[in-house]
């Protein structure tokens, strides 16, 4: 079996939240909405995808945020999001237990919780 790549990730989220996950993942993380196929479009929800991923955020009626599991983005300059991010009032919650790796933690707009990475130099 030859394992390719990872599709997408699918978060949960309120009904009636597509419009502040729309604010905090195209506007303040700069990713871009996809649209949903047709046949999918009637449960709600929201897709967006950056070159390197794409994530499904899929409305869940009896919603709890996600607080232990969570998907972990890796990026070049985390500083520079960390900097816009709570710039937009979201609170970055840094962490130095992972050897080898700059990261930091953040609840997206409905409370779920996202993982922010850093590969340190060396």
């Amino acid at each position: 079996m030859n394992w390719l790549s990872l599709d997408h990730v699918q978060l949960a989220i309120p009904a009636g939240s597509e419009d502040v996950c729309r604010s905090f993942y195209g506007t303040i993380l700069g990713w871009q909405e996809e649209p949903k196929p047709e046949s999918l479009a009637g449960r709600g929800g929201v897709w967006f995808h950056t070159d390197a991923f794409r994530i499904h955020l899929g409305v869940d009626k009896d919603f709890h945020p996600a607080k232990k599991a969570h998907p972990a983005f890796l990026l070049e300059d985390l500083d520079a999001l960390a900097e816009k991010i709570t710039a937009h009032d979201v609170v970055v919650e840094w962490d130095n237990n992972l050897e080898g790796y700059k990261r930091f933690y953040a609840d997206d707009a409905v409370g779920n919780r996202l993982e922010f990475m850093q590969k340190k130099d060396g």
